[in-house]
């Protein structure tokens, strides 16, 4: 494997396993899941909060936040760590 193959290697593992993909992800996933919800709400689960559809709201935010995530590893993606120096 060449030296160019390995980079490229751990360039992809860094970018796989950065943890701002999985909360993003896991964050636009539960924010579209509530916010639906939140759009059919009933008019018994609205006035358990008090007049306020908050299933929309807190979903809405949810969502929100996953996206920021997802932009921010999109705008800065990991960097790649430098392998260990090998002694000679």
């Amino acid at each position: 494997m060449t030296d160019n193959e390995l980079e490229q290697k751990r360039a992809s593992a860094a970018r796989t396993f950065d943890v701002r993909r999985v909360i993003g992800g896991l964050f636009t996933l539960y924010g579209i899941i509530v916010t639906t919800v939140g759009l059919f709400d009933g008019q018994d689960e609205i006035a358990k909060a008090e007049g306020v559809r908050i299933n929309l709201w807190m979903g809405l935010g949810m969502l929100a936040l996953g996206l920021l995530f997802l932009a921010w590893q999109w705008l800065r993606p990991a960097e790649t760590p430098e392998p260990p120096a090998q002694e000679q």
